[in-house]
Formats: structure tokens, C-alpha cells, sequence
């Protein structure tokens, strides 16, 4: 089923009408706790609105003018039919993983290759949780993502009706990747609005790999919520990789709970969209705790990316490491807003927090707003940003070694993005970016 928002009125008053006439096509079944989310979400979204460049957090990315397009809102159950031959792309085959296929934020049976997982550990869509697993849904569902000063979130909310569900039960290694691939289809232009939960319980250790592509040239938005809970002593190592093509925009939304001694560890890249907004939070609500943000955008055209991050210490003696870099190419634009927040009383809080950007033309821009906001005497703080272009020293050394001016650009560009891509612990996965990375900048250079 879709729905066409009405674009004779604000963007706003389309979805609110569309929740109105769509009321029961959502992950309602009979959980009373989801059912009255979405009806406080859509009634937040309503004070809310859309947000403008007004707000000091959405200064330098105007999602509203993208948003306010004729899009089709959808609400099928299912996605478009694809075969193999349509994904076989974007399979990462040198990666051997517990694969999920979610076609317009749906989980494809026909196209995934789950195999076989661990005694207790849960691979499904969101949807099916619900029905099979609906109190751990229950528990963690809508807990760590809030919609109350965050209208796409809200919107996610009041919508929400699939998408990706991972639970891996207390002591519990899961060796292989688990790997959802994230495919856009359809003819006419969309709005998404995916919704996945990723439970890791005391002691439990997992890597899940995202990666996100497009099958059709029309337009599309997709709004996403991501939830992750991380338990004590347990370790999640998460990867995003964006590259859905110059039609598509996205706001991303990442919010993670870690209890004690754990460690949290995000990594995004961004290849291609038109605009792009990912918001990353971690709440730390254990202490010993390790968080790690990592991200690289690889900008080209009229690219627009924007890293939003917020890194909450409320305990004490935990560590955060936070590294964004940027190549920047074109008429592409990057934007860099990273928060560090050390409460009263969480001492001996080590953070760090980094941003570099090389830009290769005069029309390519970069805004950066690292911050540190501290309560606390007894921590290690830091922060940074660089702006600059390629180091002609260094390129002319490795010319004088007998290589192209061609390939020194192109080496001097990987060296800059090796500190990110050096946290990459998943082989075929880093070899696939690694290439990726290579031809993008060879293309540069042509």
C-alpha cells in the first residue's frame, strides 16, 4: 500500500493527515506501549515541525526544502520484487556473513542467506519480533532514540511499521558479520521510514554491517531509526555504508545505551546522496565503558553530508574516541557538529574528539563545530579540526620516486583516510571499502 502525501499543503500537515488516514498500517499487533508512541510521536511532530536552518542544529543542512517534494509515502508490507541478479552488486563477496536483504525497509526471505546462527540468537524483520519476541521488543523498543526534541524521529515513530531486528542472548559470540543490505526499488519517488532494534546482552559480542544502495533513479528520501542496546561486559561493533546515488537523501538516526564495561564502536562512510544527515548518540550508562564514532565521507558533485554526534558521559572512568574525516571534491559540501557532554559527577572521563578534512577545489565546503561541554574536574578532554588541501611536499616527494603526479595525489588521499579505515576489523569488508575509496579517487584525477 502507499500513499501520495498531498503537496497542495505545509510537509508537515501531509504526514500528520496521512497517520490520520493511514492509522492502523503500522507495527501496532497488540502492544499497547507501541500503539500510544506513536500517537504521542505524531503529536510532537506536530509541535515540532520539520526542522529549518533556523535551529542552530540544522544550520547548515536545509532538510525542509528536500522533504517538500511529491513523495509517495510507503506503507507495503512488502517491497518490490528483485532477483539476485539486481543485488548481486552490492553483496560484498569477499565478506562471509549471516545476510539479510531488506527491500524499501522490508525483509526479503528469498534474497537473504542467514545460515546457521548461534543456540538463542535472533536474525528477523522488526515486524516478526514483535509477534515472536514482543517483550524483548517491548523492553528496548523506543528507549533510546527520543522523539521529544527530534521531529524526524518522532515522525520515524508515529510510522514506524518494519525493519531490521538482531538479538544475541547474554554470553553469546556470533564469529560471522551479520550483514543487512538495504535496497531502495520502486518507479516513483518515495519516503521511507525503517525502524531496526539491535539487542547485544551481558557478555554477548557481535559485528553488524550495514550497507545501503539504490535500484531505481527516482527520487527518494528515507528516514531512519536505529536503536542499540549494548549490556554489560558485551561488545558491538556497527558499520554503515552510504551510497544509495545522487537521487536519494536520508536523515539516519543512531542512538545507543551502553552498560557497564562495554564497548560501543559506530563506523559510517558516506559515498553518494544528495543530502545526507546522520545523528549518532551514545548514552553511557555504565562505567569501565569504551565509545568509539568513526566516519569518512567521500564527497563528489553537489554532495551534501552532514555528521551530527552527540557522546553522553553520566558515569565514570569510561573512554570515547571520536575521528571524522572528509575528502571533498567538486561543488560537495560536508558538515561536521560533534558534542562531547561529561556530567557532574563522571569522573575520570578520557575523550577525544577529531575532525580532518582535505578539500580539493574552491567551490567544495566544509562547517565544523566540535564541542566540549564538561561538569566534572578529573577527566582527559580533547578536541580538534583541520582544514586543508592535498600536501604538494608530499607529493612531490613520491614524484620524485618515479610515480605520476596522478598517483601521488591518489596515494596521498588514502594515506588520509587509512586512520579510519585502519578501524575497519572485518577484512573483506575494509578490502571492499578500501577499493571503493581507490576508484572514487581515481576518478578525481582523470
Amino acid at each position: 500500500m502507499t500513499t501520495a502525501l498531498d503537496t497542495d499543503v505545509r510537509p508537515e500537515d501531509r504526514f500528520i493527515s496521512a497517520f490520520e488516514v493511514n492509522h492502523g498500517q503500522a507495527l501496532n499487533g497488540t502492544n499497547a506501549s507501541i500503539a500510544q508512541q506513536r500517537e504521542d510521536a505524531i503529536e510532537r511532530f506536530a509541535q515540532l515541525g520539520i526542522p529549518t536552518n533556523d535551529l542552530e542544529a540544522w544550520k547548515y543542512t536545509n532538510i525542509s526544502k528536500t522533504i517538500d517534494r511529491p513523495y509517495t509515502l510507503s506503507l507495503s508490507p512488502e517491497g518490490p520484487s528483485l532477483d539476485p541478479s539486481d543485488i548481486a552488486p552490492f553483496t560484498i563477496d569477499e565478506m562471509d556473513a549471516h545476510r539479510v536483504v531488506l527491500v524499501n525497509g522490508h525483509v526479503d526471505e528469498s534474497l537473504s542467506d542467514i545460515g546457521d546462527l548461534p543456540s538463542g540468537v535472533v536474525l528477523s524483520s522488526l515486524a516478526q519480533a514483535g509477534e515472536e519476541h514482543p517483550d524483548i521488543v517491548e523492553e528496548h523498543y523506543g528507549q533510546y532514540a527520543d522523539f521529544e526534541d527530534e521531529a524526524l524521529t518522532a515522525l520515524n515513530t508515529a510510522f514506524v511499521q518494519d525493519g531490521a531486528f538482531i538479538y544475541v542472548p547474554s554470553g553469546t559470540i556470533v564469529e560471522k558479520p551479520i550483514f543487512f543490505l538495504h535496497v531502495t526499488a520502486g518507479s516513483e519517488p518515495l519516503f521511507l521510514q525503517p525502524r531496526h532494534l539491535f539487542v547485544v546482552e551481558d557478555g554477548a559480542i557481535a559485528k553488524v554491517v550495514e550497507a545501503q544502495h539504490s535500484v531505481t533513479e527516482a527520487q527518494t528520501f528515507t528516514n531512519t531509526v536505529s536503536e542499540a542496546f549494548v549490556g554489560e561486559r558485551a561488545n558491538l561493533e556497527h558499520y554503515l555504508v552510504q551510497d544509495e546515488g545522487a537521487n536519494a537523501s536520508q536523515v539516519h538516526t543512531r542512538a545507543g545505551q551502553q552498560e557497564d564495561d562495554s564497548v560501543y564502536s559506530t563506523n559510517t562512510i558516506t559515498f553518494s546522496g544528495e543530502v545526507v544527515r546522520n545523528n549518532a548518540t551514545i548514552e553511557v550508562n555504565g562505567s569501565f565503558c569504551e565509545s568509539n564514532l568513526y566516519g569518512l565521507c567521500i564527497g563528489k558533485d553537489e554532495m551534501h553530508v552532514d555528521n551530527h554526534t552527540q557522546m553522553n558521559h553520566v558515569q565514570p572512568d569510561c573512554s570515547s574516541n571520536e575521528l571524522y574525516k572528509h575528502v571533498l571534491n567538486d561543488e560537495s559540501t560536508a558538515v561536521f557538529n560533534g558534542k562531547v557532554l561529561v556530567t557532574r559527577g563522571s569522573q575520570r572521563i578520557d575523550a577525544y574528539q577529531q575532525n580532518d578534512t582535505i578539500v580539493l577545489t574552491t567551490d567544495a565546503n566544509i562547517y565544523t563545530k566540535p564541542e566540549l561541554e564538561i561538569y566534572a574536574d578529573d577527566v582527559v578532554c580533547s578536541h580538534g579540526a583541520t582544514t586543508g588541501q592535498v600536501d604538494e611536499e608530499g607529493v612531490f616527494y613520491l614524484r620524485s620516486r618515479g610515480l605520476s603526479e596522478r598517483r601521488a595525489h591518489i596515494l596521498m588521499l588514502q594515506a588520509f583516510t587509512d586512520e579510519v579505515l585502519s578501524e575497519y576489523k572485518i577484512d573483506g569488508l575494509r578490502n571492499y571499502i578500501t577499493d571503493k575509496i581507490r576508484r572514487r579517487f581515481g576518478s578525481y584525477f582523470e
